[in-house]
């Protein structure tokens, strides 16, 4: 019972001392609002779907956040790919400011007016405002990489490329 009783208190002791370094360490990562988006994007997994072959368990470093031409078929919608996050004015976010990234993520609405069905942006909704500043600014610095992605289809048209079914 006593070594329980040790094995128990001794994992308590490293539990506190890992939260303890974490909050010491976050005011000072926080001071950088870049590697704070940089870890937002890492832990809210946007690569899983913004990386060409993550959703088939092969994402290809070159092609981090440029996309993928495997989407989603989204009944009743139509078909959905994740589009290139990056700066390349052709096949990228084109003109998104940091705001129009930001309304993105937090509210599911794009420029265009349309609604992200698949992006789970309810969940982002609760970043707080310095998160959604961060994480935006972290979209608007990725280098520009060249890579097109078929484009939203409507339900009724030719599926454009592979896609997993939402239901």
């Amino acid at each position: 019972m006593a070594d329980v009783r040790l094995q128990q208190e001794s994992s308590m002791r490293i539990a506190f001392a890992v939260a303890a370094s974490l909050v010491a360490a976050a005011p000072a990562f926080a001071q950088d609002p870049l590697a704070r988006g940089a870890y937002l994007a890492q832990i809210m997994d946007c690569g899983g779907c913004h990386t060409e072959g993550a959703l088939i368990g092969q994402p290809d470093p070159k092609l981090e956040f440029a996309g993928s031409s495997i989407g989603f078929d989204v009944p009743g919608y139509g078909y959905v790919f994740p589009p290139n996050l990056t700066s390349d004015r052709e096949t990228g976010k084109g003109d998104w400011t940091a705001e129009d990234i930001k309304r993105a993520i937090t509210t599911g609405e794009r420029p265009d007016g349309r609604i992200l069905v698949v992006m789970p942006w309810q969940h982002y909704s609760a970043l707080t405002p310095e998160d959604a500043d961060a994480l935006a600014a972290y979209i608007d610095s990725l280098p520009p990489v060249a890579h097109a992605v078929p484009r939203f289809t409507p339900a009724g048209q030719p599926q454009p490329g592979p896609v997993l079914t939402v239901r």
